[in-house]
């Protein structure tokens, strides 16, 4: 990106303006120091010859300012090669620096031009299914009254489309100012809820839940929670084969909670692994039998609330053999 190539050449030269000018300056300081002690050094040896040894020695002040000269010139030399090489020195490092330093910034640039063009895309879709649905509509002279309803019935289920889209983008663009607001919740509690959820959904495809959280305590907001843990279980019903089970477990330590949702589903391919929490990830197609509806913001919305919460989700997988996803969470006592 030409701003980042612009920003990191800019940034590296005042990097390596600050290193020249400190070095520059040092040079500068100790020749003056070296200067001064050097005089004070031959004047000292300049007495000792000349009042104790050889009172009336001839030329003996053009030999001293001949050797001053010549040990100025020296170190003048070296401090000349010493600022090159911290100055090619200094240029290599000063733009490693400032590649480190702006390489958030890059990253953060590709990540939105990224998410609008996926979101563009996804926003595309229901909007040219409306508009195309609409046009044929109007061009067609035996439009009826029953073909007008079922029109605005698929109208508006690509509004709740949308709809259900741009809720997702809101919850990931939510920060975390409710923080202050949270309270002891019952893991317990939030696994009951984010079931009784999913019921419905694992019961068309003869699923079954089996729930074995215990009592145990952390602090953060429930409803978030229980939003973390639905998109989980709902993610496990929705490539898992019919007749199957899902698994919640937890664990607890000291200051740490252990929640994982275990499912005998399709499993996940490795190469899908470190991307399935992107925003808009989908996984190849072929991985489902059926086509799995959903935008690919589920698991980065369950993966947001769980950083906001201080924990994480890892997930591991084996095509063929189900997956796991592990929510750690930092555990408060009451």
């Amino acid at each position: 990106m030409n701003i980042i190539r612009s920003a990191v050449f800019q940034l590296t030269i005042w990097y390596l303006a600050i290193i020249m000018v400190l070095s520059v300056g040092f040079s500068y300081a100790l020749y003056r120091m070296s200067d001064a002690e050097l005089n004070r050094g031959l004047r000292r040896q300049q007495d000792v010859f000349l009042n104790q040894t050889f009172p009336n020695f001839p030329g003996f002040d053009d030999l001293r300012e001949q050797q001053m000269k010549e040990t100025r010139d020296r170190f003048q030399s070296n401090l000349i090669l010493f600022n090159l090489i911290v100055l090619l020195a200094g240029g290599a490092v000063s733009y490693l620096l400032a590649r480190r330093t702006l390489k958030p910034i890059d990253e953060a640039f590709v990540a939105q031009s990224r998410f609008t063009a996926d979101a563009s895309h996804e926003l595309r879709t229901p909007l040219t299914a409306i508009q195309t649905e609409i046009e044929v509509a109007l061009r067609d002279p035996a439009f009826t009254k029953e073909a007008a309803t079922n029109l605005l019935k698929s109208n508006l289920e690509e509004v709740a489309k949308l709809k259900a889209l741009s809720d997702g983008l809101l919850r990931l663009a939510r920060d975390d100012a409710g923080r202050d607001m949270w309270e002891s919740v019952s893991l317990k509690d939030v696994a009951t809820a984010a079931v009784e959820q999913t019921s419905s959904v694992a019961a068309t495809k003869e699923i079954s839940i089996e729930n074995t959280v215990g009592d145990i305590t952390i602090k953060g907001d429930q409803v978030s929670l229980t939003e973390l843990l639905t998109i989980l279980i709902d993610n496990a019903i929705k490539y898992s084969n019919p007749n199957t089970s899902i698994k919640l477990t937890a664990k607890k330590k000291e200051d740490t909670a252990t929640l994982s949702i275990i499912d005998h589903g399709l499993g996940i391919k490795a190469s899908d692994l470190p991307h399935i929490f992107d925003r808009f990830y989908r996984a190849d197609p072929s991985r489902s039998k059926e086509k799995v509806a959903g935008y690919g913001l589920g698991l980065s919305i369950a993966k947001k609330i769980a950083e906001l919460h201080g924990g994480s989700i890892t997930v591991k997988s084996t095509p063929g053999n189900g997956s796991t996803f592990t929510i750690r969470l930092p555990r408060h006592n009451k």
